[in-house]
């Protein structure tokens, strides 16, 4: 038998969260299909140090080149934009270019 624990927390608008244990199982499931899944992790995040612009654009490049062929690439992008993610590649954009999709058009 599973144990359904429920987590209760706040999103960044202030807004009350919970989810269940057994939610975050099946939320989470793709995670173990996607392309990245043993990747180092440096490809997909900035350096803690500052970053030259070519080093970045190259770094970026390689990240968007194994989300473009990644089974899950739209699950991790809808959850990155749900959680506003505000750092890395995830499904194949940067925090940037999520910030400008998800702009309203004028």
């Amino acid at each position: 038998m599973t144990a359904n624990i429920t987590t209760m927390g706040y999103h960044d608008d202030g807004e009350l969260v919970t989810m269940s244990s057994l939610e975050r199982v099946d939320r989470d499931d793709w995670q173990s299909s996607a392309a990245c899944a043993g990747e180092m992790g440096s490809v997909f995040y900035p350096p803690l140090r500052p970053e030259r612009k070519a080093a970045r654009a190259s770094r970026e490049r390689r990240a968007k080149a194994v989300c473009a062929s990644c089974p899950v690439r739209v699950a991790c992008l809808e959850q990155a934009v749900r959680r506003n993610e505000r750092y890395g590649i995830w499904g194949g954009l940067t925090d940037k270019e999520r910030r400008l999709a998800a702009e309203p058009v004028a």
